[in-house]
């Protein structure tokens, strides 16, 4: 990449960043097969992809809670830019300016909109609840512990958090492929200055006054 080439991107993740959100992403995809093969015998046949029923039983729980160490990891990263403000609560407000793509009359966003720090928050409370109900429910090691009808309704629980998450997930992929310059952020890491003033003006503001500070007057 020439220098002008560099000069005309700004970053927007990190190697780090993106490492981090595609183990998130590969680990879901794969427990969300592997669930759905155990969920109902419709879509059993899934379990082939892991070696069988057997072995879908077993790497299920493992996959999960790697996904959770690795979400966990990113969250920190993250979490600062994701508290909501109430600038954030307006562009809610304003929803129809929004499905409308009417950015220009909707308050400045940092790093993330207020509907990715939703959505933030939603993935971080249903991990959450599959770690806790996964828990209750894993035969080889901790559901002796608990009694038939907790780990019923733990196997409820966990099927409604498992559900709201793949919608949730769903909605992040459309979004993504929505705003235009999205994927390539995360594959690459850099978004056009054009596309930082457009969607996220107030980040674009911070970080060009971080790397072009002004001097203070005496």
């Amino acid at each position: 990449m020439s220098d002008n080439e560099r000069r005309a991107t700004l970053e927007r993740y990190s190697t780090g960043e993106r490492t981090n959100h595609w183990l998130v992403a590969l680990a879901f995809l794969l427990a969300a097969l592997s669930g759905l093969a155990l969920f109902h015998p419709a879509l059993f046949w899934l379990g082939n992809l892991f070696g069988g029923g057997p072995w879908t039983r077993i790497l299920h729980p493992f996959i999960g809670l790697f996904m959770m160490v690795v979400f966990l990891l990113l969250a920190g990263t993250v979490w600062d830019d994701n508290r909501m403000q109430s600038a954030d609560w307006q562009w809610l407000r304003q929803l129809k300016d929004v499905v409308n793509n009417r950015e220009e009359h909707l308050p400045e966003v940092g790093r993330y909109n207020a509907g990715q720090k939703l959505l933030f928050f939603v993935i971080a409370a249903c991990l959450l609840g599959l770690l806790l109900t996964g828990l209750v429910i894993w035969r080889a090691y901790f559901s002796l512990y608990f009694p038939i009808g907790v780990i019923r309704l733990a196997s409820v629980v966990h099927a409604v958090c498992a559900f709201v998450l793949i919608c949730a997930i769903l909605m992040h992929i459309y979004a993504a492929i929505w705003v235009k310059g999205s994927l390539h952020a995360m594959l690459r890491g850099t978004v056009t200055p054009g596309w930082a003033w457009k969607h996220h003006r107030a980040w674009f503001r911070q970080i060009t006054h971080a790397a072009h500070p002004r001097t203070r007057p005496d």
